[in-house]
């Protein structure tokens, strides 16, 4: 299984985490189009993910005792198709085809069964279903009595449309313990801070109040995120959700905790700055600076 071991000190995985980021920005600005600030935002989370937690087989993705893993948030894309090319999925090269027509990392990622991404099971980005994907996975997979885990990785925005609220509900009457909810809490959405669009507070109460069980972790805290992970699988009898915590943009000084950044790219002198700040890694990036800067 999987051509990629695990990472397990702390050290690799921030510097893996950091290399996730150059090749945000780096997708980024050779497309000149995509999100920025919910990728970088979440990259900590990803690489605890694949690089720890999850059960996969890169050279198989589709095998049957795999981790199901959704992305309910699909305009993150970015940051899944870096982490997915860095776990062996799709080649680094790729990277360089973000939105591309007749390319497959388009803006909101299609699954891998045909032309899609390996690694992808559904299509995303019309926010609120994932979520309700996610629980009608759980429970069909225990009603085979198949011991597959399911994780799903929703907004804290998207946590004002009503269908993710109806799924909560039926996760939790059903009893759906072979489930854990990821909520990025960054507090910013695309127009606005959540609190200012739709207050979502008290969150937690709100999902005791719903009988999940609730976990919180620092979002760029990796080993935090991979020992709460641990910990909301491990309970059971009902649902799991983990709220982390995090900062949008996180990494690029300019865009950490800026909702504006939600949905645009940089432009290529603030791609200069970011890509300094982030600095270089071992791993080595997927493209020369003449490709991204011509």
């Amino acid at each position: 299984m999987s051509t990629n071991p695990k990472l397990t000190s702390a050290e690799e995985l921030n510097e893996m985490a950091r290399q996730i980021r150059r090749d945000i920005i780096n997708m980024l600005l050779i497309s000149n189009t995509g999100h920025s600030g919910g990728p970088l935002g979440m990259a900590d989370v990803f690489t605890a993910m694949y690089f720890n937690s999850l059960k996969l087989d890169n050279e198989n993705p589709l095998m049957k005792e795999r981790d199901y893993f959704f992305v309910s948030i699909g305009h993150i894309a970015p940051v899944w198709y870096a982490t997915l090319a860095r776990r062996g999925f799709i080649p680094l090269e790729e990277l360089k085809t973000l939105r591309r027509i007749n390319g497959r990392l388009q803006g909101h990622p299609a699954p891998g069964y045909t032309h899609g991404v390996p690694g992808v099971e559904i299509a995303s980005g019309s926010l609120g279903q994932g979520l309700s994907i996610a629980v009608g996975t759980a429970i069909g997979l225990r009603m085979d009595k198949k011991d597959n885990y399911v994780y799903c990785v929703n907004g804290d925005g998207e946590l004002q449309e009503g269908q993710i609220w109806e799924a909560i509900m039926t996760a939790a009457h059903h009893k759906v313990d072979n489930l854990t909810m990821i909520v990025d809490r960054n507090h910013c959405q695309i127009d606005n801070r959540t609190d200012k669009v739709m207050e979502i507070e008290p969150l937690a109460d709100k999902f005791r109040a719903f009988n999940w069980e609730v976990f919180e972790a620092d979002g760029h805290n990796i080993p935090n995120v991979i020992e709460t992970i641990e910990k909301a699988k491990a309970f059971r009898g009902k649902p799991k959700v983990v709220i982390a915590t995090t900062l949008m943009g996180k990494g690029v000084s300019f865009m950490e905790d800026n909702f504006k950044w939600h949905g645009v790219p940089p432009n290529k002198e603030q791609g200069q700055i970011a890509l300094k700040e982030l600095a270089t890694t071992k791993f080595g990036d997927f493209c020369t600076k003449e490709e991204v800067f011509g």
